[in-house]
Formats: structure tokens, sequence, C-alpha cells
């Protein structure tokens, strides 16, 4: 099974959602920082990701 997440909000925001999801998930591919429409200093990032096994 194969999902995409949107995940929008500034760098640090970011980088602590990626830490947390890659816990749970393979991310497969990973978009550049688009600016976020209409907040200053938020980004937006696309993810294809895929379940871990069960451990």
């Amino acid at each position: 099974m194969t999902m995409r997440i949107h995940l929008e909000g500034n760098r640090a925001e970011l980088t602590f959602g990626m830490i947390h999801l890659r816990q749970f998930f393979t991310v497969t591919s990973m978009s550049r920082a688009f600016p976020a429409r209409n907040r200053p200093r938020h980004y937006r990032i696309y993810l294809t990701v895929t379940p871990r096994e069960s451990r």
C-alpha cells in the first residue's frame, strides 16, 4: 500500500514531522520544499510512503 502525504509548516516543524513519520513509514519519495501560500516562512512538502513491516 502506498500513500501520499502533504506536510505544511516551518522548517523545524517539517523536520520534526519527518522524524516521527519515519518511525512508522518508509519514505519512498519526497518533493522539494515549496513556499506555502499566504503563510510567510512556512513550506509544504509532498511525500510518498509505505508502511514499515511489523516489528
